[in-house]
C-alpha cells in the first residue's frame, strides 16, 4: 500500500535541492539553445530518441534504421512498432500537459498499447500484478503493487500531488514518477507511461517548451541504480530517486548536444555535395531526412508539396549524391534510407547504453 502523498511535505537537504535546480537550469538552457538551431524539426528527433530509450529500459529495443522504416509503415519488427507507438503516446502526453489528469494518463496508455487487448489499453488493471518471480505466483517477487481495488484512489491522490506548485520541479517530477511506478496502475506499459508523465510535468512547469529532453536516455545509462532507487522509494527513502533524475538530466543534456552537433555536421556536408539548385525539391528534402531518415516517394510528395515526378527525381538525385541508399531490392514501393543520420542516432543510443 503506497503512502498517500497528495498533501505531504517531503524534506530534502539544501545541497540536494540546489543540485536539482542546477539540473533544471541545464534542461531549460538546452531546450532554448536547440530551439534556436536552424535544423530540421529537432523536437521530433529528440522525441523519437527519448521514446526509444524509455522502451529500452523495459527491454524493448529497436535500432534507428528499424524505427525509421516503421515510421513510414514498412514492417520492421514488433519492437520497432512498439517504440513507434511509444512515440505517439509520449506526444499525446506532452499535448495534454496543460491538464494532467487521470483521463490524460489513460489516454497515453491507450495510445501506447492500442490494439493489445491483454494490456487493457486506456483502462486501469482489474487484477493483481507483480514484478519478478513467475507468472504463476507473486511469491519471491521483487515487488507487488497494491491490490487493483486501491488503484483509482491512489491515482487520484497522485494527481493531487502532480498539480501542486509548491515543490522544486525536479524533486516534484521524481517523486511523482516513483509514486506512479509504485501504484503500477496498468497490466503493462507502466514504465513507459510513467516516463511520459515526467515529460508532461516538465512541459507543464515550463522547464521545456520546445523539445523532449532525453531523460530516459540518462536513466538508461545505469538501469540498476534507477531500479534500486525505485525500491528505496517504496521503502520510504526518497533521496535516491531524486539523485537519479538529477544525474539523468545532466547526462541527457550532454548526450543530446552531441547528437545535435552530429546532425548539424551531416546536414552541412549534404548541402555542400548536392549539386541541385537552391529551392529544388532535393534540397527541400534534405533537412527532413534528419527527422525521418527513411523515405519513399510518397513521403517526399507529402512533405515537400511537389509533384510526383519532381519527388521521384529528388530522391534519385539524393541517391546519386550518396545521401540516400535503397533499402532492399524491391522494384515497387521502394524505400531509401539516410545512413549518415541512422549512424548518428545509433551512436546516441550507444552513448546512452546500459552499463549494467
Amino acid at each position: 500500500m503506497p503512502a498517500l502523498i497528495g498533501h505531504g511535505s517531503p524534506v530534502f537537504p539544501p545541497p540536494l535541492q540546489a543540485e536539482a535546480e542546477d539540473a533544471v537550469r541545464a534542461i531549460t538552457r538546452f531546450d532554448a539553445d536547440i530551439a534556436s538551431v536552424e535544423l530540421a524539426p529537432l523536437a521530433a528527433v529528440l522525441l523519437r530518441t527519448e521514446s526509444a530509450s524509455s522502451s529500452q529500459i523495459e527491454g524493448v529495443t529497436a535500432g534507428a534504421r528499424a524505427l525509421a522504416l516503421a515510421a513510414i509503415e514498412k514492417r520492421s519488427g514488433r519492437n520497432a512498432e512498439l517504440v513507434v507507438a511509444n512515440v505517439t503516446a509520449m506526444q499525446r502526453g506532452i499535448e495534454l500537459a496543460d491538464d494532467i489528469s487521470v483521463g490524460s494518463i489513460l489516454a497515453v496508455h491507450d495510445a501506447l498499447l492500442h490494439g493489445h487487448e491483454y494490456a487493457a489499453p486506456g483502462r486501469f488493471r482489474t487484477e493483481q500484478v507483480w514484478i519478478g518471480s513467475t507468472a504463476i505466483s507473486p511469491h519471491a517477487a521483487s515487488f507487488v503493487p497494491p491490490h487493483h481495488d486501491r488503484v483509482p484512489a491512489a491515482m487520484d491522490d497522485l494527481i493531487d500531488f502532480v498539480r501542486r506548485t509548491d515543490l522544486p520541479v525536479l524533486v516534484h517530477v521524481a517523486i511523482a514518477h516513483a509514486q506512479f511506478e509504485t501504484i503500477h496502475p496498468f497490466n503493462d506499459g507502466n514504465g513507459r507511461v510513467g516516463r511520459t508523465l515526467v515529460h508532461a510535468m516538465l512541459r507543464h512547469a515550463d522547464v521545456t517548451r520546445h523539445l523532449t529532453v532525453p531523460v530516459s536516455a540518462g536513466l538508461l545509462a545505469d538501469t540498476s541504480a534507477y531500479f534500486d532507487a525505485l525500491t528505496a522509494y517504496r521503502a520510504g527513502d526518497v533521496e535516491p530517486i531524486v539523485r537519479q533524475f538529477i544525474a539523468a538530466s545532466f547526462r541527457a543534456v550532454d548526450n543530446g548536444r552531441i547528437l545535435i552537433e552530429d546532425l548539424d555536421r551531416i546536414l552541412q556536408s549534404w548541402t555542400d555535395k548536392l549539386p541541385s539548385r537552391r529551392g529544388s525539391a532535393a534540397r527541400r528534402l534534405l533537412p527532413l531526412l534528419v527527422n525521418q531518415p527513411a523515405v519513399n516517394v510518397a513521403y517526399a510528395v507529402e512533405t515537400t508539396g511537389v509533384a510526383l515526378s519532381a519527388a521521384q527525381r529528388a530522391v534519385e538525385q539524393l541517391e546519386e549524391a550518396g545521401i540516400l541508399v535503397r533499402a532492399g531490392a524491391a522494384r515497387r514501393n521502394r524505400v531509401w534510407t539516410a545512413p549518415d543520420v541512422i549512424d548518428a542516432l545509433d551512436r546516441f543510443a550507444e552513448r546512452a547504453g546500459r552499463r549494467s
